[in-house]
């Protein structure tokens, strides 16, 4: 069969990849399996029920869940192949960004997973004319379950009317409207059409690695990145087409366990995640004492020393594997093939010593509105550094000012009831502007150098490109977070969020009393010296006019939670700005002009 619209995986999966465990997520602390046939047959179910619900082709209906689940799944695909449109909203957003999304879309029905989200959602439910009712996956007292669509679904006799309703459906209609966290603003309704997704995945197909003597139901996923971020969903419409078993993570924070129990072939991980769980291998290697952390110290300066990313050779390499780096791999779960990495820029230097250490990153780059990869590395052709060459069936044109811009079919049909926006990030010939500034090197490896909307321009008329400068400042082991500012103002300079519980070993070690709250640390002078040290090291390797001035420590850790950091980790720069400002006008000495 030809896939043209999102639910044609499913079916793609039953005729060619049956799986008794194509979906598991665990309840009550047991991992339970959803084979491939009850997939199909819950969304038909769902499909069914929603029909007699009233729910027409263009109707749209949100899905909200803390944590990915196979319920997520089974809506998807019940919603898609009658013709309705998902609308996949994050649970960590703004009463507020909630009401604007439900209104904007017209939401008519909402699934939550649990009950703070249910009541969160019906903080806004009267300002929703469009709503008409809420349903749980969890059983929540009082609540309508979402077994009420199943057992509404379960009569078999309108089947012929969702299959009607299915092959109706044509590659152009539209299949879902993500709204994008934004680092600025108001959420923005992306529109992808089905040809949009479907194109995406079957041209990153290929980009995934096939081992010899694996059978696709060898191949366990671990998913612990929003479903409702486009990243995560393309790649859960790709191990469909392949017939991989998808185990949903429980949350970040039992992602240890997670690993553990299911010891994962592939993961898609975001570069906060890496840099996580790099800086507890180097806290543990370096806090082990004598012996073992000389063995550690010295195998990542094998490590490091490598010129050609690959397998070990030589006998200290080999040695060096054996004793540090396979100790990594088991921490992973022993079966790790790739690493997917997306969302930001992962730093060259991690990267390398990922790959040396045998456990593989494929870095990629896409936007919510190109579905989302454009380019992503592949094995066997992985430049550490780049986000790998352009899929086959995209055209990438590099503006003049350095903007990437692409068209293709994954590039989005606009944004949902915005036509001016929609004009303005498309070019005379039709390109999508990205917003982003790259470069195409000679070998076709697809460069970003920094986001064209964060670059700035200081006073003295000399421009900015300030994630190149944080992702080399995040390489100290002292700093988790930066923010370099100075847009109009007369230098650069830094908002930085130390990384506490390093600092706090540190302290121990160099007998320092540093206290123990983020607070208290922030304001230590001993560490403002120290971080110093390192903004001194930065500023060694950068242009007169780029180097951080000054800095301060923030109190506290800039989170999701706190609305400073977006569901992908990335920064919200003017979310941080105001939360800080008292810091920010200190460094420029905002409060003795007034």
């Amino acid at each position: 069969m030809s896939i043209k619209r999102i639910f044609d995986f499913a079916h793609h999966a039953l005729e060619n990849y049956p799986q008794d465990d194509m979906f598991i997520t665990k309840y009550h602390g047991e991992w339970e399996k959803t084979s491939t046939k009850e997939f199909n047959n819950l969304g038909d179910k769902i499909s069914r029920g929603l029909l007699k619900l009233g729910i027409k082709p263009g109707d749209k209906i949100a899905l909200i869940t803390t944590a990915s689940r196979t319920e997520w799944a089974v809506m998807d695909l019940g919603i898609a192949q009658i013709g309705a449109v998902s609308v996949p909203v994050y649970p960590t957003i703004s009463p507020e960004d909630y009401d604007f999304i439900f209104n904007n879309a017209e939401v008519q029905y909402c699934f939550v997973s649990d009950r703070e989200l249910l009541e969160k959602v019906q903080q806004i439910k009267s300002n929703v004319p469009s709503l008409k009712g809420i349903f749980t996956f969890d059983k929540v007292e009082g609540a309508a379950n979402w077994n009420e669509i199943l057992d509404l679904g379960n009569d078999e006799a309108t089947q012929n009317e969702v299959e009607d309703l299915s092959n109706s459906i044509n590659s152009e209609d539209l299949a879902t409207i993500i709204y994008t966290s934004g680092t600025t603003g108001r959420p923005k309704g992306v529109m992808l059409s089905h040809q949009n997704i479907v194109s995406n995945v079957l041209a990153s197909d290929p980009r995934i690695p096939r081992i010899k003597g694996f059978d696709y139901k060898d191949i366990r996923i671990l998913s612990f990145l929003p479903i409702c971020h486009v990243f995560e969903r393309m790649l859960f419409y790709l191990y469909q087409n392949n017939g991989y078993s998808v185990y949903f993570a429980e949350s970040i924070e039992k992602m240890g366990d997670n690993i553990k129990e299911v010891k994962p072939h592939i993961m898609t991980v975001v570069p906060r995640l890496i840099e996580k769980v790099y800086d507890k291998i180097y806290d543990k290697g370096t806090s082990a004492g004598g012996l073992k952390t000389k063995i550690f110290l010295w195998a990542l300066g094998v490590n490091k020393a490598k010129k050609e990313i690959g397998k070990p050779s030589g006998l200290k390499e080999i040695i060096a594997d054996k004793l540090v780096f396979s100790k990594w791999r088991e921490g992973l779960g022993g079966n790790i093939i790739t690493l997917v990495s997306g969302s930001a820029a992962l730093q060259p230097r991690l990267n390398k010593m990922f790959q040396n250490a045998g456990i593989p990153i494929l870095e990629g780059y896409g936007l919510t509105e190109t579905s989302p990869v454009i380019a992503v590395n592949s094995f066997g052709k992985i430049k550490v550094g780049t986000v790998g060459h352009v899929l086959d069936n995209l055209q990438v044109k590099i503006q003049e000012d350095g903007e990437i811009t692409v068209k293709g079919p994954s590039v989005f049909k606009g944004y949902f009831k915005n036509e001016e926006m929609t004009k303005e990030v498309f070019t005379e010939e039709g390109f999508f502007k990205t917003g982003d500034i790259g470069h195409i090197d000679e070998e076709g490896y697809l460069h970003i150098t920094d986001r064209k909307k964060e670059m700035f321009k200081t006073s003295g008329g000399k421009y900015i490109a300030p994630q190149a400068i944080e992702n080399q400042a995040k390489a100290s082991k002292f700093i988790e977070q930066i923010m370099v500012v100075g847009d109009g103002e007369k230098m650069p300079c830094a908002l930085i969020q130390p990384d506490f519980n390093f600092v706090q070993h540190w302290a121990e070690r160099k007998q320092i009393n540093v206290g123990t709250t983020p607070e208290e640390i922030a304001k230590s002078p001993e560490l403002k010296e120290r971080i110093g040290k390192e903004i001194d090291y930065l500023n060694s390797k950068l242009g007169n006019w780029e180097r951080i001035k000054r800095f301060q420590l923030t109190p506290e850790v800039w989170s999701i939670e706190t609305g400073i950091l977006t569901p992908t980790l990335k920064l919200k720069r003017k979310a941080v700005k105001e939360r800080f400002i008292d810091l920010y006008n200190k460094m420029y000495d905002h409060d003795q002009e007034a």
